[in-house]
Order: C-alpha cells, then structure tokens, then sequence
C-alpha cells in the first residue's frame, strides 16, 4: 500500500483519529487527544495501519474520494496487474472474481472491446438473434459462467425457441420451445414475470417445477435467468447463465454485471432492429414495386390480373395456396373463377378455369372478413370454429394456418385476399403489415382494372355504335344508283349569283347543285364523282332536321362560298378554296338546334368533350367521321402533305363561324387594314380574310333579297324559341329573342345584329375583296327594313301604353350612321346577345 497511499492523500488523514497507530514511537491518542498532525505520520505507519484496519480505508474511500478517481486508480491496477500477467507468460489471462467492485472497474476494456466485437458483429450480421447471441456469450463469460442458453421470444406464436448458432454462423431456433406464459419452465415463467431469479437447484423451486429445460445434459446447479427486453418494452429474448455443481453461485453482483452488459447491448439489439426493419422496408418497396410495374403495364383482362396479384401474394408471405373472392355489392356476395391457386400455377402455367364460386358475405373465413372489413390471422385453423373443413374433406388438403385480409377502395371493401399455409410455421405480424400495404395497391389495380373492362366494353359499343350510325347516317344506294347516272352539268344558270335563292329548291336538288359547283370549281381529274356524290349525299342527311341549322341552311353557306371563290378567282389558293368549299358544305353538321350556350348550361356530352366552340368542334368531327367512312374521301387522290393542309384548314374554317370567334378576328384584320399592313402573302394573315370570309358566308341570309331575308327569319327565331322553350322546361329565363312571348321585338333585334355584325363583317370582307360588295349592299338594304318595321312597332307600342321611346327589354338600341358615336354601349350589348343566340341569319 505503499505505493497506494502518497502525500497528498496522507494530508488528507489529518483529523481523523486513529486507534491503535503509534506516531514516531508514541502510542494512539484516545478521542479526547489532539489531532495527529502531518509531521508525526510517515508513509509506513500509515500503510502499516491501514492493511491492519480494512474497514476504516474502506470508509474513509467510500466518504473522501470521487468515484471518478477511484475509476482510474482500477484502471491503472487493471493495466499494471495485464503487465505483469504478460511478463510472467500466462497469455494475458486476468483470473476474474465475481466482485462487484473489482468487475465495475476492472473490465473497462473489456467492456470496450466487447462493444467493438457487438458492432463489428452488427455489421456484418445485423440480425437480432445473432446479436443476442454474441451478448449472451459475452454476459456468460463476463460473470465467469459454465455455460448458458438463448430462448428467443416469438411474440406471434408467444413461444419461447431455443437459439443456438453454429460455428459457422447459421443460427437454428427450431428446436426446443415452450409457452410465454407457461410458468412450469424457469425460463417461461422469467419470460411472463418479467423478473430476474438466481436459484440453486432450479428443479426444487415450487415457482418453476420442471426446472431448466437442459439441466440434467448440461449438470445445471445454479442459474441465473433474466428477460432482455426491447426498446419498446417487448419481450426480446429470455438469458439463462448456468454454473456446474462443485462452482460457486450466482451473487446480487453477478446480476448487475449483466444489467450493465444489457445496457450496452441494448444498444446493439436497438439498432439491430432499426436496421431490419429498413431492410424489410426496403424489400417490400422493391416487391411493390414490381407488382405496381407488372400489374399496371399490362392490364390486359381481369383473370390475368387476379393472377398476378394471387402470384406476388403468394411470394411475398411465403404461402401455400392463394384465393382472391371479388364483392358483388348488389346481391350481396362474394365470387371469383380463379381460387386457391397454388404456387405451382403462373401466367406461363396458369389454372384451369373453373365455373365460378359465390357464396353470401358473412359465410365463411372470406366471407366474415367481407362483412367486418378486419384482417383474420388464424394459426389454427381446425381450432376455430369459423373454418370450413368440408373441402379439406373432399380435396384432402390440409389446411393448418390462414391470413385473410380485405381489400378496400374508398373506403369500400372490393374484395377479400386469403393466404392458406405460410410455408414455415404460420403467419405472423410483419405478414400482416407487409400484406396490408400490399393489399392497398391491390385496390388499386382491381379498381382500374374493372375501369378498363369498362372502357373497353364502352369502346367495343362505341364501334357498334360507330358502324350503326355509318351503316345509318350513309347515302341511301338508290341515291347513289340515281345520281351516278346523270352527267353533272356544263352550266347552271344563277347559281353564282350572290343572291341565289335556294328556300324552294328540293333536298336531291341542292345535291346536284352542290356537285355541280364542286365540279365547276375543282373538276374531277384528282376527284372520284361517286366518291364526291356518295360524300355529298351523306353530308346531307348527317344534317338533322331543324328549323334552321339544316341541309338547306349548310347549302346556302356552300353557295355563298361558291359566289365568292367564283367572283374572286384570285383571291385564294387552290387548297384554299377546295377547304373553304367543303368546311361551308358541312360547317353545321349534326346541329341540334340548340346554342354553346346551352350545350354548357345543360351539361350535354358535347359540352364535356369540347369545352370551347363545343358545337363547331363537333362540326368538324361529323366532317372527319363521314371523310373516314369507306368510300366518302374526297380527299383520297391528294398527297399526304395536302391532305393535313387542307383537313386543317377545314378545321380552321368551320371553328371560325362560332361567333366567339368573330370579334377578335375581325379587330385583328381591322387593325391591319386600317393600318395598311395586310398582306395577302402572309399566311397568319390570310388565316384572317378567310375566317371572316366564312362568317360572311355563315351570315348570308342578311344580304339576300327582303322576301328571302323576312322568311329566313322566321324559320330562324322558330329555332331559337323552341330553344326558349327547353331552358323554361329547365327552369331558366330565356335571353328575349328566345323568348316566344316577345314577338315584337323582333324587327329591334334584327335592327342590332344586322347593324353590330353583319354590316362589319361586310364591310371588311369589301375592303379586302371588292367584288363582294352585292353582299355589302344588300344587308344595308335589309337594314333599312328592319328599321322601319321596329320605328313602326316602337310608335304602336307607344300608341298602346302611352309611353315614351325608350330602350327595349334586349337592350339593343336603334344604331345609324348619324348615331353611331352614341351607339358603343348598345353595341357591345349587341355582342353579348348575338354570341350567346349566335344569331346566324
């Protein structure tokens, strides 16, 4: 103790009295002497003293010195008395003693080195039996055991196994088990109480009766038994150290030594399983992955699909035999064709089909888990009186464990999985979880394969639908027969005149003529005549049959283009003209009689399908459809270039007579008129006149003579009260000119839309081409007309009901050429009406 005890401490004594220590000779001072002072100790006598007097150096220690110092005094001892050992050739071996004391702060290193061993062994097999496993040899040598068992907790079957691992490294905890909670096995009732036991002959203590379960092949005296816990305070593993009869046994140190080896390898087990779970998570990402690849690039039927889902199934929890039953909500069922597939089946080896099963939701395992919405986990499934053993019974099949688990979208359950047999031992919680996220993207692909049954069913009724409307909606063969026998005419009179009148003319009549002014204008030499009468035929009895927007309105716009081109021969391009001919011909197929307006208030099927220029668009579409027929394209002998130019220009045609349209286009060609930066060899520009063109030609019924002018608008405002007519069936107030019950304001809203639209659109169209100004003229004169009718109607009016002139229910005031600076605010109103009316005299 020489060496233990120098100065500085030796100062510390002072005051402390000390019986029995003689001081330079003298003998002990009793209590009432005075202090010994430094002077009168030598290191000798105080070290003579002290190995005399443990007890005192022990109490003296345990109140005068911090724990931190004593630490590093046994640190030094540790390290002095490892020296020595290597000096004196006994391999480095320190004999340890189970003192508490001397374990505390003698194994520092080890405690060091068995950390490095537990991560090092972390990394390489990060698995939590093998980490117990390394701890639990580590513990054993730590408190000088003879040897010791691992019982890992199975919280899915709550049993304990008995792991061993070899020295190669696999582990087996297949062998020996026993109940969580069955007390009769020391080890099982540690694991239900959760408490620590050291027990001498473990076979004698009433609490335990069978004692260790290897006692007698491994001489087992004393044991030490204690629960290693988890992180989240779940059962992890059961610790059995053991000493041999002859060895000493397990002491109160013994079990902290083991506490403090659990704290540090609790760390280890912690991250043991923050590892698997991110490598289970990982793997199940992958899987998932797959499935979503595998289902949803290949969706080709609903059989293949529950095939698939029925094979990852299978693969991802490890089962035997997979069933998919689908809910039939509306009688209450469950069914599937494809069930209890086994893993022997695949898309490359697929099941024989089977006449489908149906049995009622609430029967059965599947049929219960339907009805609850709630995942059944049955280990036993003879031990539950919900399993069916019948067709066990027939098949022979044994069923010994299953995992049903719903399927949900929206909250609704679509269908019930059922795993039967997990291949080893039975299905467990990660199954569940990892068949959970699983199921979710199986709802998923169930839900968007019935989807596409559907789409596919509504596409197939499409093309039936498709060829009824062809077979329907096609020339009549008499038609044809007829027409191809007569020879298309060299001339026929008038029918260029601005001012044709085609009202009286039968339907076959404007047939021929619209032949006839096709002929005239492109000849036959890159057009079939009976594929050009077939198209035309068919275009006129694609066009319904309503008041206005009929095959005789569509020829009337045909007519008015024709004038036009013929009049104007240089004014458009060939493929031009042939696109502004046939977008005139077919600008109002299948028109219904009804505006945008109310296609969008109404929420027609057009209106969904096109949200901008509903009906125009679906002009065009009726033009494409009847082009696509066999037989009707016109188009046939033209080059692939010429065809995409003159199919989109036809498009840009027939879009271009929706009103909407109309006011910015005619502001843009204003602008370049009125500014003198129209070109005709520009395309954006030309783009511009033959817009505007073909408003003109759509607005033609304005510039034709009174007597045709007045009967058009009748036969026009029938078309917009019967509309009237559908929005008050609807519940809604009509615009006025709609509305039946204001006759009377008729000459006013002709006065309006003649003089907001019609008249610029004319004027326009004669800046750019002079040679329509019989158009121009005869819509003024018109207006004229109108303005008298409603200048008469205004003073009856005012006659009736004493009132004054004053601005009429439409809003739309008289404008002429002396009142046109007061007339802006009346004009935009006259937009407003006439793009919702879409007023196409």
């Amino acid at each position: 103790m020489a060496g233990f005890v120098g100065r500085s401490y030796s100062v510390g004594l002072m005051g402390i009295v000390a019986p029995g220590l003689a001081v330079n000779g003298r003998n002990n001072m009793n209590s009432h002497d005075l202090p010994l002072t430094a002077e009168d100790m030598t290191g000798e006598a105080v070290g003579q003293y002290l190995r005399a007097h443990p007890e005192f150096l022990e109490s003296w220690l345990m109140e005068q010195v911090e724990l931190e110092t004593l630490e590093r005094w046994m640190i030094r001892r540790t390290q002095r008395d490892k020296q020595k050992s290597l000096e004196n050739d006994t391999n480095g071996k320190i004999i340890r003693k189970t003192s508490l004391s001397r374990w505390k702060f003698c194994v520092h290193a080890d405690k060091r080195k068995m950390l490095q061993e537990l991560t090092s062994s972390l990394y390489v097999r990060p698995n939590k039996p093998h980490v117990l496993w390394e701890l639990t040899r580590c513990i054993s040598s730590a408190v000088n055991a003879d040897g010791c068992n691992l019982y890992l907790a199975d919280l899915d079957t709550n049993t304990l196994r008995r792991y061993v691992e070899s020295k190669d490294g696999e582990g087996d905890s297949t062998g020996w088990s026993c109940g969580v909670m069955g007390g009769e096995w020391l080890c099982g009732w540690v694991a239900s109480s959760r408490q620590a036991v050291r027990v001498t002959y473990p076979i004698t203590d009433p609490r335990f009766p069978k004692g260790c379960p290897f006692a007698e092949e491994q001489d087992v005296h004393h044991a030490l038994v204690m629960a290693v816990m988890q992180s989240d305070g779940e059962l992890a593993a059961v610790l059995e150290l053991y000493r041999r009869r002859g060895s000493e046994s397990f002491h109160t140190e013994d079990e902290e030594i083991v506490n403090s080896y659990l704290v540090w390898g609790g760390i280890a087990l912690h991250y043991a399983e923050l590892y698997h779970s991110m490598v289970k998570q990982r793997t199940l990402n992958e899987f998932i992955l797959s499935v979503v690849k595998s289902i949803f690039q290949d969706m080709v039927s609903m059989d293949t699909l529950i095939m698939k889902v029925m094979n990852f199934a299978q693969r991802l929890v490890n089962a035997d035999r997979a069933s998919l039953f689908l809910v039939d909500s509306k009688n209450k069922q469950l069914y599937a064709r494809i069930f209890d597939m086994g893993s022997e089946c695949s898309e490359d080896n697929p099941q024989q089909s089977f006449k489908e099963i149906r049995f009622a939701i609430g029967t059965g395992i599947a049929g219960i888990v339907a009805q609850n919405g709630e995942v059944l986990n049955i280990p036993d499934a003879y031990a539950d009186p919900r399993f069916n053993r019948t067709v066990d019974q027939l098949t022979g099949y044994v069923t010994k464990s299953i995992l049903c688990m719903p399927i949900f979208i929206r909250g609704n359950v679509i269908g019930v999985m059922q795993m039967v047999n997990k291949a080893s031992g039975v299905f467990n919680k990660e199954d569940e979880e990892s068949f959970q996220m699983f199921a979710i993207y199986c709802g998923l692909a169930l839900h968007h394969a019935k989807l596409y049954d559907k789409i596919r069913r509504s596409e197939q009724k499409y093309k039936v639908a498709l060829e009824m409307m062809s077979y329907h909606s096609s020339c009549a063969p008499l038609e044809l027969d007829m027409l191809s026998k007569e020879e298309v005419p060299n001339v026929l009179a008038g029918v260029d005149d601005y001012y044709f009148c085609a009202m009286n003319l039968e339907d076959m009549t404007k047939v021929r003529h619209a032949i006839y002014m096709f002929v005239d204008l492109f000849g036959l030499s890159r057009f079939e005549k009976d594929c050009l009468i077939r198209f035309t035929l068919t275009v006129k009895k694609n066009y319904r049959r309503v008041p206005y927007h009929n095959w005789t309105h569509g020829f009337s716009v045909a007519n008015a283009m024709y004038a036009i081109i013929k009049h104007n021969p240089k004014s458009f391009r060939p493929l031009e003209c042939l696109a502004l001919f046939i977008g005139s011909l077919c600008h109002d197929l299948d028109h219904r009689g009804k505006n945008n307006k109310f296609m969008l208030e109404t929420e027609s099927p057009l209106a969904a399908i096109y949200t901008t220029s509903t009906l125009e668009h679906h002009h065009f579409n009726q033009t494409v459809t009847i082009l696509q027929q066999e037989g009707h394209n016109i188009f046939g002998k033209l080059t692939s270039t010429e065809y995409k130019q003159v199919l989109g220009n036809i498009k840009h045609c027939i879009l271009a007579t929706d009103l909407a349209l109309f006011f910015p286009n005619k502001e843009k060609l204003s602008q370049l008129v009125h500014d003198g930066q129209f070109d005709w060899d520009n395309a954006d520009h030309r783009l511009l006149i033959e817009a505007i063109a073909m408003t003109a030609c759509d607005l033609c019924a304005s510039a034709k003579p009174w007597e045709m002018q007045a009967e058009t608008v009748k036969v026009i405002f029938e078309e917009f009260y019967e509309q009237g007519d559908a929005e008050k069936a609807a519940g809604k107030n009509p615009i006025p000119m709609m509305d039946r019950t204001k006759v009377n304001e008729q000459a006013e809203s002709q006065v309006g839309f003649l003089s907001g639209i019609c008249i610029p659109c004319y004027e326009l169209l004669h800046k750019l081409i002079p040679n329509t100004k019989p158009l121009l003229e005869g819509c003024k004169s018109n207006l004229q007309t109108w303005k008298k009718i409603a200048d008469e109607k205004r003073k009856e009016s005012k006659n009736s009901d004493g009132e004054g002139e004053e601005e009429t229910d439409t809003g739309i005031e008289e404008v002429n050429e002396e009142e046109e600076e007061e007339g802006v605010e009346a004009l935009q109103d006259i937009k407003d009406e006439c793009v919702d009316g879409k007023t196409g005299t």
